[in-house]
């Protein structure tokens, strides 16, 4: 007999019901669990203790068992990582003993169903009117866009944000590790990776699925994020042909941005010689987005850079096209910054 779909959602979320609360509070981004009695959430930006917390280790070991039920993993004493999305797509990172020897670990990054706007990054201040008629631009013209930024800085809504240039008529291909992307667009294809069963069986890396999609016809490639050897066939997919990609990336700043890169393209199994790896990813990234969380917890771009090339003796050559300037603080402890354009035209 098969449990009907929205018994099992409603199953998963009674197993959170100490954290139901945050879940359902639009001003919560993050759900911190560090071991059964210890709750932590950001909130706009801040980090606050709570005093919620699940009866015991085995009640926050059965909701996290139950959750990897629900998307198809398996999580034991043997593959003690999970990576799983909860019903209304939420990101969670679990983490159970022996790699966690505290007692489970888990962190919700919250799904918010409220579709982000160009129109309200400009409003919160995250860039100018002007820098987001760049980007438009950038993405019209195809370029290649690495979106980069710490943890939890708004790589992930930037690049939701951004996928809206796109055009209807494009076929948008989309690969991700766990499902996050909502992309507003008429022609997408979503394709998530899935690690082996408990036996090492059935696993699909990103690689495999971006092999696959080469030949499915994309007018357009996103990938959720980079991480490891998938760069080179990022790269070479870039240098190729397939114009207009878009991925993201944790880097503090745009040349930490192309040494990231480079280094996860070195992961790979295909031997290149430095040298030539470095001209190809020169040559594949057209410009970077570069995100950035502030003291005050507020999450905006900071620069807006092009990717001129790659030179043997100055190595990458990069010009910012925007770039925040910060002035200070208010009263209220909020920092106070602007983003110019600073000459350089892409």
């Amino acid at each position: 007999m098969t449990i009907p779909r929205e018994v099992f959602e409603q199953t998963v979320l009674s197993f959170f019901d100490p954290v139901r609360k945050f879940l359902d509070d639009p001003t919560v981004s993050e759900v911190m669990i560090n071991g059964f009695d210890e709750i932590w959430i950001e909130r706009k930006g801040q980090i606050h203790r709570t005093d919620a917390s699940f009866a015991n280790v085995e009640a926050l070991t059965s909701a996290i068992r139950n959750l990897a039920q629900f998307v198809g993993r398996h999580v034991d004493e043997h593959r003690p990582i999970l990576e799983a999305r909860l019903p209304d797509g939420s990101r969670v990172e679990a983490i159970i003993p022996p790699a966690s020897p505290d007692g489970p670990s888990v962190a919700i990054r919250r799904f918010f169903r409220e579709t982000l706007t160009i129109e309200r990054l400009i409003g919160f201040g995250s860039l100018t009117g002007d820098a987001a008629g760049c980007l438009q631009a950038l993405v019209a013209a195809k370029n290649n866009i690495i979106i980069a930024g710490g943890t939890g800085s708004g790589k992930t809504s930037l690049l939701n944000v951004m996928s809206s240039f796109i055009g209807d008529n494009e076929r948008i291909v989309v690969i991700e590790d766990s499902r996050e992307l909502q992309l507003q667009k008429p022609h997408v294809v979503m394709l998530e990776a899935r690690p082996p069963d408990s036996k090492g069986r059935g696993q699909v890396s990103i690689r495999d699925l971006f092999k696959a999609t080469l030949r499915m016809r994309p007018d357009r490639i996103v990938v959720g994020e980079i991480r490891s050897g998938e760069a080179l066939d990022l790269v070479q997919a870039m240098t190729s042909g397939h114009g207009g990609a878009l991925t993201t990336v944790h880097a503090t700043y745009p040349i930490d941005t192309m040494n990231r890169l480079e280094t996860m393209a070195m992961m790979s199994d295909v031997q290149i010689p430095l040298f030539a790896l470095r001209a190809q990813v020169g040559s594949a990234v057209d410009c970077i987005v570069q995100t950035s969380r502030l003291q005050d917890g507020s999450r905006c771009i900071t620069h807006i850079t092009q990717v001129v090339g790659y030179d043997g003796d100055k190595g990458y050559i990069l010009e910012d096209l925007f770039l925040r300037r910060y002035t200070g603080r208010d009263p209220d402890g909020r920092v106070l910054s602007e983003f110019r354009p600073t000459g350089h035209l892409p």
